[in-house]
C-alpha cells in the first residue's frame, strides 16, 4: 500500500483564478467606461424626476414609519429562522436520540419563552 502524499499548493496554482478575477473585473470596468462615453447625454425635468414603480412621487420621502412594523418583522425573521433549525433534528430524530430531543427540547423552552416575552410587552397587538 503507498502512502498517501498531501500535495503542496503554490502560489502557481492560484494564477487561473487571479487571472479570470482580472479578467472579468477589467471587463466590468471597460464596459462601464465605453457606455458612459459613448452613450446618449439627454438630461430633463421629467427624466430626472422620481418615480416609484411608473407612479409621480407626492410628498416628502421621509414619512415617519411606526415602530411596530419593524419590531414585526424582525421578530419574524428571528421566529423564521429558529423554525429552520426544527428540519435538520426532524429528519435526525432518531439518530441522536434521547439526548437530542432534551436538547431541542429545551430550545423550544427557550423559543417559547422568547415568544411568552414578546406578547406580553405588547409588541404584536396593532393599533
Amino acid at each position: 500500500m503507498e502512502p498517501t502524499v498531501t500535495p503542496q499548493y503554490v502560489p502557481a496554482d492560484w494564477l487561473p483564478i487571479v487571472i479570470q478575477f482580472a479578467a472579468a473585473l477589467g471587463f466590468v470596468i471597460f464596459a462601464m467606461t465605453v457606455t458612459h462615453l459613448i452613450g446618449p447625454k439627454r438630461k430633463s425635468a421629467v427624466k430626472n424626476a422620481s418615480w416609484e414603480c411608473g407612479i409621480e412621487s407626492k410628498g416628502d420621502a421621509r414619512v415617519p414609519i411606526s415602530i411596530k412594523y419593524f419590531l414585526i418583522a424582525i421578530l419574524f425573521v428571528l421566529f423564521d429562522v429558529e423554525i429552520i433549525f426544527l428540519y435538520p433534528w426532524a429528519v435526525n430524530f432518531r439518530a441522536m436520540g434521547l439526548d437530542g430531543f432534551i436538547w431541542m427540547l429545551l430550545f423550544m423552552a427557550t423559543l417559547l419563552i422568547g415568544f411568552y416575552y414578546v406578547i406580553k410587552k405588547g409588541v404584536l397587538k396593532w393599533e
